[in-house]
């Protein structure tokens, strides 16, 4: 037999070794639930949120032992990294997901045209009827006007620390910054009040917006500047060099560049300003009544109807139905302006294609 004959006999060798089939994922997170649901009723554990947490642990185990055994412990390793990371998103997206299923059961039951079209006037808290018509003008009056004095100084901060910000007035600037995210909301409305106690003002929704300013600012200030730092330098260079001058190398260069992403941070320091009660309850007051003047007069806003239809329902079946209903409208608000920001800066966003 000739040497290639011998050569040819020989089998093929591989240097891929045993390894999970594709479905075995879903079929140790089908045990690992079955084991857990089996364990718990032994147990006599009745929470679901405890059934979870021990098929969750199942499953990180079982993975591992099932992984060592067939590709070995280092292999195991990586598909237990995998499965913590499916553990925690599951972990992160299932009370979310009841959050919002509760909200729309719930707050359906009255959200109807009238709802969205009437205010409480001289309803009780107690009496069937009513609406959302005033606190959705005073939500959207009071946000809109604290995004109006927020949004601009927050961009033109964070370009101010990005592209000319050096020594120690950026420092100071960036500290400060980093102070104002951690604070309280009910700190910026505390200072709010104590101007209108030192004026002798009354409450007003103009008020409002100026204490949900200062808490849009550092928000609107960090996203913009780590944004306005994923424009490559490159860009830069390219325009100073052509002997456009930095200013209008930033107005038109690198915002363009990075219109996605501060909007994107804008719209969610928007979401976070939408839902704060305690600044509005400060400095708003409250109003059952349509205002549609924020500079003078109580007003209404959504997330303070929602705490007032709660704190006041004295166990109302109709104020209950009412809260979750205007929730609802204030997770749709919130929705539609995410959307909204998603569409403009897709639709601002520089073209990438030839």
């Amino acid at each position: 037999m000739s040497h290639a004959a011998v050569t040819d006999a020989k089998p093929a060798s591989t240097l891929r070794g045993a390894s999970l089939p594709s479905w075995s994922p879903y079929a140790i997170a089908g045990g690992s639930i079955l084991l857990g649901i089996a364990i718990s009723l032994i147990g006599g554990l009745d929470s679901k949120i405890q059934w979870g947490l021990i098929a969750a642990l199942l499953y990180v185990l079982g993975t591992y032992v099932i992984a060592a055994r067939v590709e070995g412990r280092r292999q195991a390793k990586d598909h237990v990294a995998t499965s913590l990371v499916w553990v925690a998103f599951i972990v992160a997206v299932v009370p979310l997901v009841s959050l919002i299923w509760v909200t729309v059961v719930r707050g359906i039951k009255v959200l109807d045209v009238y709802f969205l079209t009437h205010s409480m006037g001289v309803v009780a808290d107690t009496e069937p009827g009513g609406g959302i018509y005033h606190a959705i003008i005073g939500s959207l009056e009071q946000v809109g006007l604290a995004t109006l004095i927020g949004a601009p100084i927050g961009v033109l901060t964070a370009i101010y620390l990005v592209e000319y910000g050096r020594g120690n007035l950026a420092k100071a600037v960036t500290f400060f910054v980093d102070v104002m995210t951690g604070i309280p909301s009910i700190v910026a409305g505390l200072f709010i009040l104590s101007i209108m106690l030192e004026f002798k003002m009354q409450p007003f929704g103009f008020a409002g917006s100026l204490a949900l300013a200062i808490l849009m600012m550092p928000v609107v200030v960090r996203s913009t500047e780590e944004m306005l730092k994923l424009v490559p330098n490159e860009l830069r260079e390219a325009s100073l060099a052509l002997g456009v001058p930095k200013w209008r190398t930033i107005l038109k260069v690198v915002l363009p560049t990075s219109i996605g992403g501060i909007t994107t941070g804008v719209m969610l320091a928007v979401a976070r300003i939408a839902g704060e009660t305690a600044p509005v309850l400060l400095l708003v007051f409250g109003n059952p009544f349509i205002n549609n003047n924020p500079f003078e007069g109580a007003q209404a806003s959504l997330p303070l109807y929602i705490y007032q239809q709660f704190s006041n329902s004295a166990g109302s079946g109709a104020a209950y139905d009412r809260a979750w209903a205007a929730s609802l409208a204030l997770i749709a608000f919130v929705m539609i302006l995410n959307l909204g920001a998603r569409a403009i800066a897709r639709w601002k966003a520089p073209k990438t294609g030839r």
